[in-house]
């Protein structure tokens, strides 16, 4: 993040129908001391496995050569001739779509095989002028090159041949569903919705591709976003400050919070609650034998338990959010908050909770703490978000 810009980058997927692993891959990855975010839609030869394997070797290659500035028809000849032969088909074949995007918008794409991407300013679709370029043993390929300038607001929106091809035979999609109509469909999606998050983007594309095959992918769906945006703000505050007297600062900072807020934590909660002058009231509407139920409070977005929840927390962040059979509880709901936000900042107590650990321990192994920690590392390295976490 470069003063307010902030670059929300995330994808979705589904696996074509019968195969375990998708043979479509979505990476990113942040160049944190240069304001960078590249990221790669790859779709490997085929499906499954052996495909996976190649868009993997594709994606990791595209991300190195891409961070290093190595140079474009370098990098693109390099990634071909390392992908294996096919000994069925006798090709090598893997697709990619590099985005190369820094915290001022300056933006490099290289595009080889994929359906073109499309980039939206608001929810009109803006051309993108490209070079188109083959290399030498692979005349048959065609690379397109583009560079330009995003703006605040603005959307890339990428997506494997399963979003195009969906649908393909049916009487009213007889060639698929088409460029066209993905670029309609992706359109009165931001029209709807003009705050949807790439997340958000990405899972109702894949969705409607997926509706498009009768709910039975014909082929590996992938859709990738980038979303350059100011940034949305979490504050979680977890644990009593240390000092009895800072719980009045503690007040003060959600009184002034400019974004969401949640609290994890009972004696936190009672804190806040005496401060601003705000009840505490049970929520026993969703209740969960691993995840203790939440509350509410007026003025924050969710009041939940503090170390179990948190721990469930750090769990799901570690599964991912595509994974099967995530309950919706207070741990499902301190995820979305995260997952939705791109700062999530944190503000941990170190007054000790007898509770969880005898005082006599090293503070180092207070349980709260490692778990923050943990969730953070995760944010920041998985979910390419912000996560400052603050003590007190």
């Amino acid at each position: 993040m470069i003063g307010e810009s902030f670059i929300d980058v995330d994808s979705f997927q589904r696996a074509k129908n019968g195969q375990v692993v998708a043979g479509d891959v979505f990476l990113s990855r942040k160049v944190r001391e240069e304001g960078r975010i590249i990221s790669v839609l790859s779709d490997g030869l085929g499906s499954g496995v052996k495909a996976s394997v190649l868009a993997n070797l594709t994606a990791t290659m595209a991300l190195q050569y891409t961070s290093a500035y190595v140079d474009v028809r370098r990098s693109a000849r390099t990634i071909m001739d390392t992908l294996p032969i096919c000994e069925v088909r006798k090709i090598s074949y893997s697709t990619f779509t590099i985005v190369d995007l820094d915290g001022d918008g300056r933006t490099r794409v290289i595009e080889h095989g994929n359906p073109p991407l499309l980039l939206l300013r608001g929810a009109e679709l803006v051309p993108v002028e490209s070079v188109e370029f083959t290399l030498e043993g692979w005349r048959d390929r065609i690379i397109r090159y583009s560079e330009f300038e995003l703006r605040l607001g603005d959307r890339i929106v990428s997506f494997s041949d399963g979003v195009s091809q969906s649908g393909l035979g049916r009487e009213d999609l007889p060639l698929g569903w088409g460029q066209e109509a993905v670029s309609r469909f992706v359109r009165e999606s931001v029209a709807r919705d003009t705050e949807i998050s790439a997340q958000g983007l990405a899972r109702r594309l894949v969705t409607q591709a997926v509706a498009n095959d009768s709910g039975v992918p014909k082929d590996d769906i992938t859709c990738g976003v980038v979303y350059f945006r100011h940034p949305r703000r979490l504050l979680i505050i977890t644990g009593p400050p240390f000092d009895r007297e800072r719980d009045a600062n503690l007040g003060e900072l959600v009184r002034t919070f400019p974004g969401r807020k949640a609290v994890c934590g009972g004696t936190t909660a009672n804190i806040l609650s005496r401060i601003l002058g705000r009840p505490v009231t049970m929520s026993l509407g969703q209740l969960d034998p691993e995840v203790p139920p939440g509350s509410a409070m007026e003025g924050i977005d969710l009041v939940t338990e503090g170390t179990i929840t948190l721990a469930k927390a750090a769990e799901l962040l570690e599964k991912g959010p595509q994974s099967e059979g995530t309950r919706r509880n207070p741990a499902s709901e301190l995820v979305s908050l995260m997952l939705e936000s791109d700062i999530v900042q944190f503000v941990v107590g170190t007054r000790i909770n007898e509770a969880h650990q005898d005082p006599n321990v090293p503070v180092e192994l207070d349980i709260r703490r490692n778990v923050v920690r943990r969730i953070a590392g995760l944010l920041e390295s998985r979910y390419l978000k912000e996560a400052p976490v603050r003590f007190t």
